[in-house]
């Protein structure tokens, strides 16, 4: 592959043909592995679902893209509420690479996004953001690095 033959779109945009690990992590061509996310946004509560179910299975860099695909799709005044738990998923994503600087940096940045946001009193789709915080800072200050 040369510089100018890279994994991406039309627009230029990044494209999800190399093989990751559970971690995001770029793996070799001729490796497997976990199976890639869908870039198409899902309803609220579907993209909800999808994001709880890859945390629960140790992949938060695949849970940040669902929930990226969402905050790229959403109305105007929803985008810190999904920018904001991306933001999480990354966080706990550097604190489980071992960046635990990096990791709190995201934390920092999702908490004002979210703090933002409940003060608009916009849908949370059931979630208590309070405990979702709580819950991510709990996951970066006990990360073990994988």
């Amino acid at each position: 592959m040369t510089a100018t033959d890279r994994d991406r779109d039309d627009d230029g945009r990044a494209k999800q043909a190399r093989p990751r690990d559970a971690l995001g992590r770029p793996l070799p061509y001729d490796a497997v592995g976990v199976e890639p996310v869908s870039e198409e946004p899902l309803p609220p509560l579907e993209t909800l679902d999808a994001a709880r179910a890859l945390l629960d299975d140790g992949r938060p860099f695949s849970a940040h893209e669902v929930l990226e695909a969402r905050w790229k799709d959403c109305p105007e005044p929803e985008r810190p509420l999904w920018q904001g738990l991306a933001q999480l998923c990354v966080g706990v994503t550097h604190a489980r690479r071992g960046n635990p600087t990096g990791a709190q940096r995201l934390l920092d940045r999702a908490t004002s996004h979210l703090t933002a946001y409940v003060g608009t009193g916009g849908p949370t789709y059931g979630l208590d953001l309070d405990e979702v915080l709580g819950r991510a800072r709990h996951c970066v200050e006990t990360a073990v690095p994988e």
